[in-house]
């Protein structure tokens, strides 16, 4: 299992710490010989994505952990149509393009047929992955995912969360938070965005299923990405990591803000972080300093119908009680001051590789 190192942010009072600051081993690497580089240069992602982000280093982390012996399946959607534009690939490993909604199933059939080979040549089977973005993973895949966990199939399953259909127009997924402004939720008087009460939590109904790894992660950790993937890696049976990737065009920030967002949601218990092994919680990120919500909904043009002149500070303070509650339900608050902000604390010793039961 990797390492897990707390970066102590003394020396500006923010997250502005520069790699030369820290030791050897907490050094961040955005390209090197020693990375596998999975999504490589020549992808058109949009400046500024979350999900290009989020992808290259999770794959990359699985890469490392497997010794480069996986392949990948990929739903319909903005990293499949952005990576791949035909006759191109920015993938650097075994990729197959699966529907938009069955890609849980064509990954358990691609690890079937590994261990089946891999039983004749007398070798270790090649891993899988299946990934997507919500609209295949929380709508449109929900029936071929929930299948992979009853079966409890030998697949990480990766949700790479923007929170709508990005590709198509950014339309309302199950994964829009409430109140968000989309093509199909436009604000208007008496209906402020998105409604509340609707959606999937697609981490806790994985959590329901008992399988063996669940967690959620964000592009403002990338370490804790890296390190969530390389504990999924670990273990054998359904695995599932919902990594939220804010998306500039379809939220209205700057590009240059994403990983500011992811951090932001995080910082304000928007977006709990945790991680879970057989249906129950075993760490949370821990928030020294909650942040109002205000400080991260101000960022994005889909919520500034909720400021202004109109204003709707009714609805503001419904969605900070949402924030509350979720602190409260994933134990989100530090255990004292003098544990530094941004702590992910295991509640669980680290283990070597497991089989599930």
């Amino acid at each position: 299992m990797q390492e897990e190192n707390t970066v102590h942010f003394y020396q500006t009072g923010t997250f502005t710490v520069g790699n030369r600051l820290l030791a050897e081993q907490q050094k961040t690497l955005q390209s090197s010989d020693h990375r596998y580089n999975s999504l490589n240069s020549g992808h058109r992602a949009c400046q500024g994505c979350g999900e290009a982000l989020g992808a290259r280093y999770a794959l990359d982390a699985a890469l490392a952990a497997t010794g480069g012996r996986l392949a990948v399946a990929n739903a319909t959607g903005c990293l499949e149509v952005f990576s791949t534009p035909y006759p191109e690939s920015a993938w650097r490993m075994p990729w197959l393009h699966s529907l938009f909604g069955n890609t849980a199933a064509v990954a358990a059939g691609m690890a079937a047929a590994f261990r089946i080979r891999a039983a004749k040549e007398g070798k270790s089977p090649v891993r899988v992955v299946a990934q997507g973005g919500d609209g295949g993973t929380t709508d449109i895949g929900m029936g071929c995912l929930s299948g992979m966990f009853e079966r409890n199939d030998d697949v990480l399953y990766i949700c790479y969360d923007n929170e709508a259909y990005m590709n198509t127009g950014v339309q309302r997924s199950s994964a829009t938070p409430p109140t968000a402004r989309t093509a199909t939720t436009m604000p208007i008087p008496g209906y402020e965005g998105n409604e509340f009460g609707q959606g999937k939590n697609v981490p806790l109904i994985a959590m329901a299923h008992g399988i063996p790894y669940v967690a959620t992660a964000t592009v403002a950790d990338l370490h804790d990405l890296e390190r969530k993937v390389t504990r999924a890696m670990q273990i054998h049976g359904a695995r599932y990591i919902h990594i939220l990737v804010p998306c500039p065009l379809g939220w209205g920030f700057p590009s240059s803000k994403t990983v500011e967002m992811a951090r932001l949601a995080a910082e304000t218990g928007l977006f709990p972080v945790f991680e879970a092994e057989n249906g129950e919680i075993t760490g949370s990120y821990k928030i020294r300093r909650q942040l109002p919500v205000e400080v991260y909904l101000k960022g994005q043009k889909r919520f500034a119908h909720l400021f202004g002149k109109r204003g709707d500070p009714a609805t503001v303070e419904h969605l900070q009680r949402i924030a509350d509650r979720n602190i409260e339900k994933f134990g989100l608050t530090a255990l004292s001051d003098e544990e530094p902000e941004g702590l992910f604390r295991s509640l669980v010793e680290p283990k070597g590789e497991q089989e599930h039961v």
